[in-house]
């Protein structure tokens, strides 16, 4: 597969590492040409310095013999050209982009991303997939990561192990015999900076990232025996009102009327836009990093405050004050990988990775097969895949343990509406579909295993 990137930015540069890490061609276009070249250095893929929309640079990146482009540039309007130019003279069949301005994604001018319009088949929102993957974690709070498969049947759960765990030192393998009607699966630990595929004679130890696959149905059972919680309480400080900001509170709003939600932003204008926007939300114009501003926002009582801003800085700081003031989860948005691996020394509960969001949703549009979905981990250590078996693919009738041998971890299969848990003799059937784990460099194998052999047509 060729692949043209439009962006050498933090999301762009990720999207190539993967791909290139999975077998794809890859060519890499961006303006600055120190990070053109040292992304191009890094991965050994052509990089193109020059303007991603000019149609001279989209031919000396290949696009005539492109399967797809993606557009990840920090502007909008590059993003929506370069996928016009790529389509009308160059034909690629497939085209994404990102596009982060709330106004071109209202639901009234949803025709304009058609094909005959502007053509991109896929549009990413990071603001809005950010404020999304935010709210649905505080369905559970603390929950480092909490991502839904299987049309929500099943969910991948991130938690950190505390004093309280129930589970903490027991080998994995006995889960099932402690808990034998419970569908639940440790897929990946992450314990310092190291990630791993657990084994069933591995054990969840103090301070570890426990990554669990769990029958969505059995989750309010599951969380208390890692000491989790399971009720978001009842207010939630917002800090930061920019574009995640305000996706966030207003999804709240609609989601969930029983909260009561603050949001505090640094810019006058800002902040009196918001207030325009909001129906139930209190706005307060300020700075977060002051306490009695915190504590007019009732930080001291708040079940969560959330730093979304766009400087780590800030969301660190503000998050930390509110903690120390006796709020009881602080959640930051961090950029910055180095800060994301300091968060949880420090006492910030959850860092959210931007990244991780965004080009997971990239991602599910991209891999082969069979491939429903995809979440990333830790920056690409990991995926976890919600794939599809067909009749002609490789897998079925593959017992799991030969999946487990190639580097792979089977955290669930669902099979007509039933959730399995899977067991080493388990064989997977046609139109099963598996939420399973696998490292950065299994993943092409991952997509060998649920691909369509040609004969199926």
């Amino acid at each position: 597969m060729r692949v043209i990137i439009a962006g050498a930015g933090q999301v762009g540069s990720a999207i190539a590492r993967y791909l290139a890490r999975a077998g794809a061609d890859v060519t890499v276009i961006d303006r600055d040409p120190v990070l053109a070249q040292r992304l191009g250095d890094a991965l050994d893929i052509q990089a193109i310095v020059g303007h991603a929309a000019l149609p001279s640079v989209l031919e000396r990146a290949g696009a005539a013999d492109a399967d797809l482009f993606v557009a990840v540039t920090h502007v909008d309007e590059v993003n929506m050209i370069a996928c016009q130019v790529a389509h009308s003279l160059f034909n690629v069949p497939t085209r994404i982009a990102r596009v982060r301005e709330r106004d071109y994604l209202e639901g009234r001018y949803r025709d304009l991303f058609r094909r005959e319009h502007i053509p991109i088949d896929v549009v990413i929102s990071p603001e809005l997939e950010v404020a999304h993957a935010i709210a649905l974690r505080l369905s559970v709070p603390g929950a480092l990561t909490l991502v839904p498969f299987a049309d929500d049947r099943v969910r991948l759960v991130a938690l950190r192990i505390g004093e309280d765990a129930a589970v903490r030192d027991t080998p994995l393998r006995q889960l099932t015999h402690l808990f034998p009607d419970l569908h639940i699966v440790c897929v990946g630990i992450v314990r310092g900076e190291r990630f791993f595929l657990p084994s069933g004679d591995d054990s969840i130890r103090l301070d570890d990232e426990a990554y669990l696959v769990v029958e969505t149905a059995h989750l309010p059972r599951v969380l208390p025996v890692f000491g989790a919680q399971e009720r978001i309480g009842e207010r939630i400080v917002i800090v930061g009102g920019g574009n995640v900001g305000l996706a966030l509170a207003h999804e709240l709003e609609t989601r969930h009327p029983e909260l009561t939600v603050t949001v505090i932003e640094a810019n006058r204008a800002r902040a009196e836009f918001l207030a325009e926007r909001l129906a139930r939300t209190v706005v307060l114009n300020g700075d977060a990093r002051a306490r009695d501003l915190l504590r007019e926002a009732g930080a001291e009582l708040a079940s969560a405050v959330i730093a979304v801003t766009d400087s780590d800085e800030t969301n660190i700081l503000s998050a930390l004050l509110a903690k120390q003031m006796g709020t009881r989860w602080a959640m930051t948005l961090i950029a910055k990988r180095d800060y994301e691996q300091l968060t949880s020394t420090i006492g910030i509960d959850v860092a959210i990775n931007p990244r991780d969001t965004t080009v997971s949703s990239i991602l599910a549009h991209i891999r082969r097969g069979r491939i429903r979905a995809v979440h990333t981990i830790r920056d690409g250590a990991a995926e976890v895949f919600e794939a599809e078996a067909l009749d002609t693919s490789p897998v079925v009738g593959t017992p799991l343990r030969e999946l487990r041998a190639e580097g792979l971890v089977v955290g669930a299969v669902v099979r007509g509406g039933t959730v399995i848990t899977p067991r080493g003799d388990t064989q997977l059937r046609a139109g099963d579909r598996v939420i399973l784990a696998a490292r950065g460099e299994a993943v092409k194998r991952v997509e060998q295993l649920f691909a369509v052999r040609l004969d199926y047509f």
